[in-house]
């Protein structure tokens, strides 16, 4: 009898200890570092990160910067290093800025997830929801359904170092210039699509140098808000077309009074939690295969020598949908 409880005392000392080892090896620190704090596509890029940490028990939140400058970005990174997180997730809005702390971070042996930067230099993996082709097409095939595929329009960008965006325009115009001739975009693209009030003050100018601006096409959640509101003060909704990617809850109003047209987006709380599966996985020593299944994701086909994964999750904006995205909290 009392070779028997010596001995259950002794397994159960082996399972606490084992028990407090798992433990140990499960403390994963994520930090992910967003473009820019406090607008609702980042707040609910939050919610997701918070909400996948909870349900592995990981350590993940998200840092926005005050401003999108990648300068802000490169700190905050710096930060993290100094903390000793496990992973760093990173939404650029400079790649190439970004490119020697993300190697710094990599050299002292945390890994380092990014998004919205398709082929990043210095990251284990980079994800995306959309490809830039069809992200930028279904886009263009909107537009120009909407302007009737002939007039002026301009185009925005977050700002015109961030990778996705830039990808995305390009095959929109490389569409819209194949398919609609008589489309005729004005000037270069604007990075102004990251600032609602930078928006708006590019539109006011755009539409006072072009009276006969047919439509504003935009990528970067802010555009289509500030875009929106030069439009409304103008009263030119039932004149200049707009479409873009933009955070339902925040956009809701003018899509339904008719100012903005629709546009197409992925779900960045969904994203969010992307970020935390894959920090989670890679941290835990897991390695990403071709055909493997990434909850968020789906089944994926990574492209081993870019360390890009891309599928497409389209998500349209309408006034039929746009009430169910924003009850999401985006």
């Amino acid at each position: 009898m009392l070779a028997k409880t010596i001995l259950a005392a002794a397994f159960g000392a082996a399972l606490s200890v084992a028990t407090m080892d798992a433990a140990l090896a499960k403390d994963i620190k994520v930090g992910v570092v967003v473009k820019i704090g406090g607008i609702p596509w980042f707040n609910a890029m939050e919610t997701g990160i918070k909400e996948k940490s909870k349900e592995l028990g990981d350590d993940g939140f998200m840092v926005g910067p005050t401003s999108a400058d990648p300068a802000l970005q490169v700190r905050a990174i710096e930060d993290l290093i100094a903390q000793g997180v496990s992973v760093i997730g990173v939404v650029p809005n400079d790649a190439n800025v970004l490119e020697p702390v993300l190697k710094k971070a990599r050299d002292t042996g945390i890994k380092v997830i990014t998004h919205e930067s398709p082929d990043q230099v210095n990251a284990d993996w980079d994800f995306e929801m959309v490809s830039a082709l069809g992200f930028g097409e279904a886009h263009a095939k909107l537009f120009a359904e909407k302007m009737g595929g002939k007039g002026k329009y301009v185009v925005y960008v977050g700002s015109l170092t961030v990778p996705a965006h830039n990808a995305w325009a390009d095959a929109a115009i490389a569409y819209l210039k194949k398919n609609f001739p008589d489309m005729q975009m004005v000037g270069d693209r604007y990075g102004v699509a990251e600032s609602a009030d930078d928006s708006r003050k590019t539109a006011l100018d755009v539409l006072a140098a072009n009276p006969d601006l047919g439509g504003f096409l935009t990528f970067g959640s802010q555009g289509p808000i500030g875009a929106g509101r030069a439009i409304e003060e103008q009263k030119l909704g039932d004149k200049v077309v707009l479409v873009g990617s933009f955070s339902p809850s925040q956009g809701s109003a003018m899509l339904k009074s008719g100012i903005i047209d629709g546009g197409y987006m992925w779900n960045p709380l969904e994203a969010g939690k992307v970020f935390v599966t894959m920090a989670d996985f890679l941290a835990g020593g897991g390695e990403i295969t071709d055909g493997m299944t990434i909850e968020g994701l789906g089944v994926v086909h990574p492209d081993f020598k870019t360390g890009t994964i891309i599928v497409d999750a389209v998500q349209p904006i309408t006034v039929e949908t746009v009430d169910g995205l924003a009850a999401l909290g985006l």
